[in-house]
């Protein structure tokens, strides 16, 4: 039985362990945490994400535990309709709805069908060189900062701070009247549901490298925009709000594979938050990296060959639409043109 070690316990690394597994890998998973980390708020799974987790054999599941999405809006800071997102086309071409639910929720998910003694808590990876001997692939699925892409990729990319600070948060027991997202200059909001009377709401904002701004800051930030915004977060409890600052890759890797080594998730194509494309690609690179290891089983190389080509080209269209939207939501600068084309693009 082939062997497998995944460096890193998000959504890309279990899931790949789980695909893995799946066509008859033997898997071990390192992970720097104590233990799995579920943090974060709502997660749009895409139709073919959908696809790929009920290929996991969690279709069903998946559709215990979200909620759809089909309807939202785009609007300025006083409340005028600019546009509608997406999600009807979204659903017309992909046969189902967005599907929300929370990041603990699909991490929960996903660690439930891992062996649990196969997965090493509390292990920080300082030469992951030293892999390559002992097992026939490695995976990096440790985020941003990976450091298997650092030991086998040197120099090919950096993560490049995008110039945006993502907060979160969700509120129970409150559900606007309208879902979507309000854009002004240089920051925008955004709602959506998360569960049964649970929203999760979302504010990118433009802030300099390494400037720490309070919730009242945001607060401030958000002041005299349409109602129900200053509600909300002045009902935010500041304790459960997470505050980070968004890095992408730069410039995009010339390959997701070298040698036995191949990337998944943020590992291989950190992106821009606007699209809300994160998890569904990570999703995508497992169940890809294990259709390609399944087609060319005695012949890692070209199945790995077969994962880059098949999974960079796309995922990195997905990372400059998501940095072009992104720098359009928070544009700082020639809002009254950008609002006069949302109003003409076919979105």
């Amino acid at each position: 039985m082939k062997r497998a070690v995944v460096v890193g316990a998000g959504v890309g690394g279990l899931a790949t362990a789980i695909a893995l597994r799946a066509i008859g890998w033997n898997v071990e998973i390192f992970e720097r945490w104590p233990r799995i980390v579920g943090e974060g708020t709502a997660l749009g799974i895409h139709p073919d994400a959908q696809a790929g987790l009920a290929g996991l054999g969690l279709g069903r599941e998946l559709h215990e535990r979200t909620v759809p999405y089909r309807r939202a809006q785009i609007r300025t800071p006083s409340g005028r309709r600019l546009a509608d997102l997406p999600l009807k086309r979204i659903e017309r071409r992909g046969g189902a709805p967005v599907r929300m639910l929370s990041r603990v929720s699909l991490i929960e998910m996903l660690a439930q069908r891992v062996n649990p003694a196969t997965i090493n808590t509390g292990v920080e990876i300082t030469d992951p060189a030293a892999l390559r001997a002992g097992y026939d692939l490695v995976v990096g699925a440790d985020g941003v900062r990976s450091a298997v892409r650092k030991a086998f990729f040197t120099g090919a990319a950096e993560p490049r701070y995008t110039g945006v600070v993502a907060w979160r948060g969700v509120i129970e027991g409150f559900r606007p009247q309208e879902y979507g997202e309000t854009w002004g200059r240089g920051q925008m909001f955004g709602m959506t549901p998360q569960a049964p009377g649970v929203t999760n709401w979302y504010a990118p904002v433009r802030t300099p490298e390494g400037v720490t701004e309070s919730l009242d800051d945001l607060r401030a930030r958000f002041a005299g925009w349409h109602d129900p915004i200053p509600r909300v977060l002045e009902a935010v409890d500041e304790e459960t709000v997470l505050r980070h600052e968004i890095y992408e890759l730069a410039p995009p890797l010339p390959s997701y594979v070298t040698g036995n080594v191949a990337l998944v998730g943020d590992a291989a194509h950190a992106m821009a938050p606007a699209l809300g494309q994160g998890a569904c690609q990570a999703l995508l690179d497992a169940v890809a990296l294990a259709a390609c290891l399944k087609a060319h089983p005695d012949d890692i190389p070209q199945a790995l060959r077969s994962y880059d080509a098949r999974r960079r080209p796309a995922a990195q269209r997905m990372v400059a639409a998501s940095r072009w939207m992104t720098g359009l939501a928070v544009a700082d600068r020639l809002t009254g043109p950008r609002n006069a084309l949302l109003r003409l693009l076919p979105l």
